[in-house]
């Protein structure tokens, strides 16, 4: 077969879904656009791969230009190709994802023009987003809902220590209901991988709680059971 005479250009975006936990809440980070198409639009931060670019280098550069955050593990989550995702033409996207903890996250803060600025908005109540960004939205939350029955990501997005009424509170958010208070302590427990902190919380009103650790040491030796949760 003949080699084409010139390289094909491709036109691919990169749109990064992050989340956070804060203050209680599910929090996704968002920027303001500054560029004419959806200018003062709320949006996912995501731009162009430059044509001699890697993906997912391309990543970890806009997530940066955009925000300021460096050094985040991401993930692929999918890959929205729909014919009208955006107005100028055909333009193929590749979401990537993340969780991370915010305490002690440095500010968020564009290093190109092209954000007017970057912050955390509670995913329950998310304005209209540009371009496609509600469907790409949906879907991580879709992935993060299957992902946390049989891995331990919601200890991604605590503080390193935690009460089981904080840990609860995060699974409730998530899988969108409520849980038994008594079933999920009992089974978080008996899966062995929290470990017992020699403190409690302090200035509380109520009866301070335990502190827990997630030991991922552990976990990585000997979880093999599913992480599944009734109503």
């Amino acid at each position: 077969m003949q080699e084409p005479e010139h390289k094909f250009e491709s036109i691919f975006t990169v749109d990064c879904v992050v989340f956070g936990f804060d203050e209680g809440e599910l929090k996704i980070l968002l920027i303001e656009r500054n560029e004419d198409l959806f200018k003062s639009w709320w949006a996912l931060p995501g731009y162009y791969v430059g044509q001699d670019e890697g993906i997912e280098h391309a990543a970890e550069r806009i997530l940066y230009e955009l925000t300021g955050l460096r050094d985040i593990y991401m993930e692929q989550l999918f890959t929205f190709g729909d014919v009208d995702r955006h107005p100028k033409g055909r333009v193929i996207t590749v979401a990537y994802f993340a969780m991370i903890r915010l305490n002690g996250q440095k500010e968020l803060k564009p290093v190109t023009s092209y954000a007017r600025k970057a912050f955390w908005h509670p995913i329950k109540d998310l304005p209209q987003l540009a371009f496609d960004h509600d469907k790409i939205v949906e879907k991580s939350l879709q992935k993060i809902r299957r992902k946390i029955s049989y891995q331990p990501i919601a200890f991604e997005l605590l503080p390193e220590k935690f009460t089981l009424t904080q840990l609860q509170n995060l699974y409730e958010i998530i899988l969108n209901c409520k849980l038994d208070k008594r079933n999920f302590r009992k089974k978080m427990l008996n899966y062995d991988i929290l470990k017992e902190l020699d403190e409690k919380q302090r200035g509380v009103s109520y009866r301070a709680a335990k502190y827990y650790k997630f030991d991922r040491r552990k976990y990585n030796r000997l979880f093999q059971k599913e992480l599944s949760f009734n109503k």
